[in-house]
C-alpha cells in the first residue's frame, strides 16, 4: 500500500518506504499535505496555559520549547513511548486539573499498550495529540509502520478509546485540539504531519530544572494561574553577608593588665 506525493497538478505513485522519504526531501507532507507540527502547536499554545503539558522528546519538545517554555511544561527526555503513561500518572493523581499528552507516532508506536491502558482507566482530564509524520525523525527519519499503513486512530479506537479523531490540516486539528482539551473525557487526536523538525534540537533548560519547576507547578490548584518561570532568589552583591560578626570574639587577657607576679 503505497501513496502519492503532489504538487499542482503533478503526482507521482509512490511506495510506502520511499512516500516518507522523499516527502521529506521535496518539502512536501505526508500524502501531499502541507501541515506543519510547528505550525499546529502554535495555534494551540494559548489552550495549554492551564493544563499540565508532557511531551516526547526530540522535535515536538524543541518546537514547544520555542513558543516560549512554562512551569507547566514537561519534556520528557530519554524515555521514548512513556509520556502518555506519565500523562495518564498525573492525570490519575489529580483529576481536577487538564493533561494533554502531546506525543509522535515512533513513540506511540514503541508504547502501544499505553493505548489500551489509557482506555481502561478512561481520565476524564486526559487529551493525548499525536503528530504523526511517519518517520522517528528526531533519530535519523527512518519510516516508521504508519508509512506502510498502520493506522494511529484505528488502533486507538480498537483499543478502546471512544473519542478518537484523525485530522489532516491545521484548522481541523485546532478546532479538534481545542475540542478535546475543554471535553470533560479522554480525546485522542491523529494530526498528519510532515516529516521535517527544527534546525537544532538544543534546549537552554536542564533537565532536572525542568523536572523540578513541573512538580512545583504541580503543586499550585489548578485555578490559579502559573508563573511563567520558577521563582529564583534575587542576585546580591558581592561582601560580607551581616554587618557584624555573628559570633562573639572571645575575652581574652590583656597581657598588658596581667600581673607581673
Amino acid at each position: 500500500m503505497g501513496g502519492e506525493i503532489c504538487r499542482g497538478d503533478a503526482c507521482v505513485a509512490l511506495a510506502p518506504v520511499a512516500l516518507a522519504c522523499v516527502a521529506q526531501a521535496v518539502g512536501l507532507g505526508v500524502g501531499g499535505a502541507v501541515v506543519k507540527r510547528a505550525d499546529c502547536l502554535a495555534a494551540i499554545y494559548d489552550d495549554l496555559r492551564d493544563c499540565a503539558v508532557v511531551t516526547i522528546m526530540g522535535a515536538v519538545a524543541v518546537e514547544l520549547y520555542a513558543l516560549g517554555h512554562r512551569a507547566n511544561f514537561f519534556y520528557l527526555e530519554h524515555a521514548m513511548g512513556l509520556a502518555s503513561s506519565m500523562g495518564l500518572g498525573v492525570a490519575l493523581a489529580q483529576p481536577n486539573r487538564k493533561v494533554v499528552v502531546i506525543d509522535g507516532d515512533g513513540s506511540v508506536l514503541m508504547n502501544l499498550g499505553g493505548l489500551t491502558t489509557l482506555a481502561r482507566y478512561a481520565p476524564p482530564n486526559f487529551a493525548h495529540l499525536i503528530f504523526d509524520n511517519e518517520s522517528l525523525l528526531s533519530v535519523g527519519g527512518f519510516p516508521t509502520a504508519t508509512s506502510t499503513g498502520s493506522d494511529l486512530a484505528a488502533i486507538a479506537r480498537g483499543a478502546g478509546i471512544a473519542d478518537v479523531r484523525a485530522v489532516a490540516n491545521e484548522e481541523d486539528f485546532a478546532e479538534s485540539a481545542r475540542a478535546a482539551i475543554a471535553a470533560p473525557r479522554l480525546a485522542c487526536i491523529v494530526a498528519k504531519v510532515e516529516a521535517v523538525g527544527p534546525a537544532s534540537f538544543h534546549m537552554d533548560l536542564h533537565l532536572l530544572e525542568n523536572r523540578f519547576e513541573f512538580a512545583r507547578a504541580l503543586r499550585l490548584p489548578p485555578a490559579e494561574e502559573l508563573p511563567e518561570a520558577p521563582p529564583r532568589p534575587e542576585p546580591r552583591a558581592a561582601g560580607p553577608v551581616t554587618a557584624a560578626p555573628t559570633v562573639a570574639r572571645p575575652a581574652f587577657p590583656d597581657p598588658a593588665q596581667e600581673d607581673p607576679r
